[in-house]
């Protein structure tokens, strides 16, 4: 009996510490190792170069900004001391037209490899940013530089000119880049096209502690499957709760679901985990009482479709709005999201200060068949025997591409083709790995017709980057800015110029809505719905908030804690 009890004792004991998920005793995980998994793989982890989600979210956990948004949506400083404003003296509108700031960055402040970050490593990024050779999102926030002074006998303290007097220029201040590691790189390669991208020791040695200033470092990167952090301890900020974090790069939903359940990973980040699996998983945890909480959080993020305005029928403006009135928007998301995920208007999401809703102020599209199949006959298109239409002898063909092994999207690809097919309209699906179907095929404007995937921004930012006309990426200008679809307007682009220079909360807004009516009646972009951001996170985790916004949540990972649910 002795020898039963003490064997009972001791799976008491395991079955407090841990957990049954699908049909696997998985054990909780602790502050010694957190497995998170992600549903992208990265394009490039140097901080100014890279663009999708999955890098930022990696890249948040090395790298810290003069200023970030809060979770809670507030402009708040991290490396910096204060953030200058006309209020608190310290930024200053010239008579020239120009804005003087002074920026000073905090005492603690190093990277890596204990060396002290100053505004000299924020000249460097400047420096970088300017150079034509450098693939850049966008590289306005560089030009508009006019000038960086850094203080000879504080080297902590700069001055930055700005050539003109925008009232976000605290947001689009470069953030430091580590001169002491960098630059023999950047003067060896910054000569030739993409040479910096492709040489950068964020590609090339990773591992290197002085490219980092966040909580954590990279300590192993294996293409394909996994990238290992270990705790930074020259951070300046409070020392990190978890040890050891590893991101494990599984590029397809189903995948990342089965690994959660294996106890591969302990949670599925919101670069990962699809909305209708997020709804389903969460309703199975609480009804199994499983050891997992599925968050949901209303944020920023635009599902869309991007048009190729050079494509020979997209080209017309009855074939765009014929396509999105063909498309039956709100029985997508009613059927797929249970609800919780809303048909979008434009490309500003509810909570953005700048939205409405007001038909007069922006157009609305209601799902009308009958509408649409008029204007594919005004445009032309005439419908053949075969059920397709047709026009100069050539077929009405869309090319259809998004991310391959996302359940969500795949899902919603197959329901608008089967509705573009039945006014005529033939979709050709073809998918591509995120790494590939972001970093060269939608950066360099080759998806054909159609590309699906999402934007996320921050509150009362505008569009400009993806909509100036300036920001058309081409080879000319080495693939700069995030103007996929070629949309030109010249009234869209004085008043995005107009916007930035405006300090007048009230007046940006009228202008801004002003872009969307334009935006909404020439539909470059088919708004499909407002995401919610979704992750799964273990349930003893405490410290964790998503955002809902471009500033992951791995930005504030360093007060995550993985805390045992067992009580002493």
């Amino acid at each position: 009996m002795k020898r039963e009890t003490a064997k009972l004792r001791i799976l008491t004991s395991i079955m407090v510490l841990s957990t049954l998920i699908g049909g696997a005793v998985k054990a909780e995980p602790t502050n010694k190792e957190l497995k998170i998994g992600i549903g992208q793989e990265f394009e490039n982890l140097n901080p100014m170069i890279m663009s999708m989600s999955a890098s930022q979210y990696l890249g948040y956990m090395v790298t810290r900004s003069l200023a970030y948004i809060t979770p809670e949506g507030k402009w708040a400083v991290q490396l910096a001391k204060t953030i200058p404003s006309i209020e608190n003296k310290l930024a200053k509108k010239e008579k020239d037209g120009t804005l003087t700031a002074k920026w000073e960055i905090i005492e603690n402040a190093k990277w890596g490899d204990g060396v002290a970050i100053t505004c000299d490593d924020v000249k460097f990024a400047w420096e970088i940013g300017l150079n034509e050779n450098v693939s850049l999102a966008s590289r306005e926030a560089y030009t508009d530089i006019k000038l960086i002074d850094v203080d000879a006998k504080n080297p902590k303290k700069c001055t930055v000119t700005y050539k003109q007097a925008k009232w976000d220029f605290y947001k689009n201040t470069p953030s430091p880049m580590p001169r002491h590691v960098e630059e023999a790189v950047f003067k060896q390669y910054g000569s030739k096209k993409e040479g910096y991208d492709t040489n950068s020791l964020y590609n090339k040695a990773p591992e290197t502690p002085g490219l980092y200033n966040g909580p954590y470092m990279i300590s192993e990167i294996k293409l394909g499957s996994h990238v290992s952090f270990v705790r930074n301890p020259n951070f300046y900020g409070k020392k990190a709760n978890i040890e050891k974090v590893i991101v494990k790069l599984i590029a397809n939903t189903s995948a990342l679901e089965a690994n959660l359940a294996s106890g591969d990973i302990d949670m599925i980040s919101p670069v990962g985990v699809s909305f209708d699996q997020a709804i389903t998983m969460d309703k199975k945890a609480k009804a199994e009482n499983q050891p997992i909480v599925v968050n949901f959080k209303p944020s920023l993020i635009y599902e869309h479709i991007d048009m190729d305005l050079d494509h020979p029928a997209l080209k017309d403006i009855n074939v765009r709005h014929a396509i999105i009135q063909a498309i039956d928007r709100q029985s997508m998301v009613n059927s797929l999201f249970d609800g919780k995920q809303t048909v979008a208007l434009h490309n500003l999401a509810p909570i953005d200060p700048w939205f409405t809703n007001d038909p007069k102020k922006v157009h609305i599209y209601k799902y009308d068949r009958k509408e649409a199949n008029k204007l594919l006959d005004v445009a032309g298109w005439k419908m053949g025997s075969d059920g397709y239409r047709s026009k100069d002898g050539k077929r009405l063909s869309l090319q259809f591409m998004t991310t391959a092994g996302n359940k969500t999207r795949e899902t919603v690809q197959t329901l608008i083709q089967s509705q573009l097919k039945s006014v005529g309209i033939e979709v050709q699906i073809k998918n591509e790995p995120a790494r590939v179907f972001f970093g060269e095929t939608t950066s360099k404007r080759r998806y054909g017709a159609l590309a699906m995937y999402a934007w996320t921004s921050s509150p009362e930012s505008p569009s400009k980057s993806t909509l100036h006309t300036n920001q058309i990426v081409s080879a000319a200008n080495n693939y700069t800015g995030q103007n996929y679809t070629g949309f030109s307007n010249k009234r869209v682009d004085e008043l995005f110029d107009k916007i930035d220079l405006e300090f007048s909360a009230a007046k940006r807004k009228t202008m801004a809505q002003e872009i969307l009516k334009i935006y909404t009646e020439e539909l470059p972009v088919l708004p499909l719905y407002y995401r919610a951001e979704v992750a799964v996170t273990p349930k003893n985790l405490t410290g964790y908030v998503l955002p809902g916004h471009q500033f992951y949540e791995t930005n504030n990972i360093e007060d995550w804690n993985l805390m045992s649910s067992v009580k002493k």
